[in-house]
């Protein structure tokens, strides 16, 4: 067994719901490893008692009746974790009770949590074509909307093979969600901390062509399409703000006040974005004018840019002034969104080495 320093013990936590014939060998296996091991029978019901009962030979099992999901499940054990281990020094690694993780996979996450202290290790999965279409779709759509959001280049944002030391456990009790979600919201918080992340390649194991997983890649990733919906909306509203003041002033001062227009338009419509994003969309650890004094600056390049170009294609080009207006919002709304999640609403922090 590999030599731990100071860390005196290393805790596999597996949650399972209704599991196949694989999970009495993940349990024997993660024991001769020399893991202590805690199972959350994440409310199988009766005709699973005796498999839960077989692997109290192995394992710590908390059972409770109801089916909760996931999130519930590995948060039902970081708090006996918590309770139980008190201050002591243990690495916890988060299996799945499939078969789809090896135990060598399971150690190798654990050293690497060992070696970087107050690091969140990811067993990092690398798709090919023999992986399960599902997988690769799900798993390309949600790193590229995850990178977006975050600004992470994450390989494998779906894994369940996670190891950290148990000082992460207050963090991770507070994380909302019970079910799928939880494990995407984890990432999703850790993005907006010092905290880093760090990706450990694993086997790809797939067990019958994944048929048995019980994850939907586009309900259960839902938490990071919320990112999104709720920047849109922001945006959206601020757009609705700016245009409706943008043809007030232009039917109150004709076409020649186009620049004026613009510039009035934006001025109020930026507070309102500003709020809403501040408040709401990118919840920031930076003082209100700090976020503020960029966040302004970031409006002035915009609205130069914006307004230069409002007037090469009005002006000069000849092109409908409200139809010009809709373009260029369009074409700015990716640009505004990057630097305001990595500039304007606090520091993030990248992925480790």
């Amino acid at each position: 067994m590999p030599k731990r320093g100071v860390w005196e013990l290393r805790i596999a936590v597996i949650p399972a719901y209704e599991p196949e014939e694989p999970f009495h060998q993940v349990l024997a296996a993660a024991y001769e490893a020399g893991f202590q091991i805690i199972v959350v029978d994440d409310g199988s019901g009766p005709r699973y008692s005796e498999t839960f009962a077989q692997a109290k030979r192995y394992a710590h099992v908390i059972s409770y009746p109801e089916n909760k999901g996931k999130g519930h499940a590995l948060k039902t054990a970081f708090a006996y974790i918590r309770d139980q281990y008190g201050d002591q020094r243990a690495t916890v690694v988060t299996l799945d009770c499939d078969g789809q993780h090896k135990q060598r996979d399971a150690v190798r996450v654990c050293e690497a949590a060992e070696a970087h202290s107050g690091a969140m290790i990811l067993g990092s999965r690398k798709q090919s074509k023999s992986s399960p279409w599902k997988s690769r779709w799900g798993n390309g759509l949600t790193r590229a909307v995850f990178r977006m959001i975050t600004g992470l280049n994450i390989q494998d944002t779906q894994t369940g093979l996670r190891a950290f030391d148990a000082s992460f456990l207050p963090f991770l009790l507070e994380i909302p969600g019970a079910r799928y979600e939880y494990e995407m919201n984890v990432l999703l918080r850790l993005a907006k901390t010092s905290r880093k992340i760090i990706e450990v390649p694993i086997e790809t194991v797939y067990i019958e062509n994944n048929a048995g997983t019980h994850f939907r890649a586009l309900r259960d990733s839902f938490s990071i399409y919320v990112e999104i919906l709720k920047f849109s909306a922001s945006s959206f509203l601020g757009f609705l703000v700016d245009y409706f003041l943008y043809i007030l002033i232009l039917l109150l001062t004709g076409s020649k006040g186009i620049l004026g227009a613009n510039i009035l338009a934006r001025a109020v419509s930026s507070s309102v974005n500003f709020s809403l994003n501040y408040r709401l969309v990118f919840p920031s650890r930076e003082s209100l004018l700090r976020s503020a004094l960029k966040y302004f600056a970031l409006a002035c390049g915009v609205l130069a840019c914006n307004s230069g170009l409002l007037y090469l294609l009005t002006a000069i080009g000849g092109f409908n002034p409200f139809v010009s207006k809709i373009a260029l919002e369009l074409v700015l709304f990716f640009g505004s969104w990057i630097v305001q999640r990595t500039f304007v609403f606090g520091k993030r922090q990248g992925k480790g080495d």
